[in-house]
């Protein structure tokens, strides 16, 4: 894989087990349902609301190595049809074990036609991923 054009980390005061179980139910993109049976090569699909508008994106997961990694595709379906457009992402969480926390890395990867973007667009994406991961940290620390 190439090198990712976003990367952003955190670190969660709890056991990778214990982000793992709520990544699975959700946390990893806060207010969000998540439809997969957590497979490689298997569909993953994101459902929820954002800024007042719902939406629904999708992918496939690509890796998954239990409390430790988790990659997948990602695109808006914004058409409906279901298929992958020629530019998309690749979402990858990694998960380090730090005695009693994990350090949980967030790289995404642009692929397809359209792999470069802007300082502007760039900026966005940190800010998003930055935020889902302070969420993940939130549910993950209050419980």
């Amino acid at each position: 894989m190439h090198k990712p054009v976003v990367e952003v980390d955190t670190t969660i005061a709890a056991p990778p087990a214990k982000v793992w179980k709520a990544m699975q139910q959700g946390a990893m993109f806060p207010g969000t349902e998540i439809d997969t049976d957590w497979k490689i090569g298997h569909p993953i699909k994101f459902t929820g609301e954002w800024e007042g508008k719902s939406f629904t994106d999708r992918g496939e997961i690509q890796t998954l190595s239990e409390a430790r990694e988790l990659s997948f595709s990602h695109w808006s379906d914004k058409d409906g049809s279901g298929k992958r457009p020629p530019s998309y992402h690749v979402v990858k969480y990694q998960l380090e074990a730090t005695g009693e926390r994990t350090k949980v890395t967030l790289s995404q990867f642009n692929e397809g036609r359209e792999t470069e973007i802007d300082a502007k667009t760039k900026a966005e994406f940190e800010k998003n991923w930055t935020m889902m991961l302070a969420g993940l940290k939130k549910t993950v620390e209050a419980h």
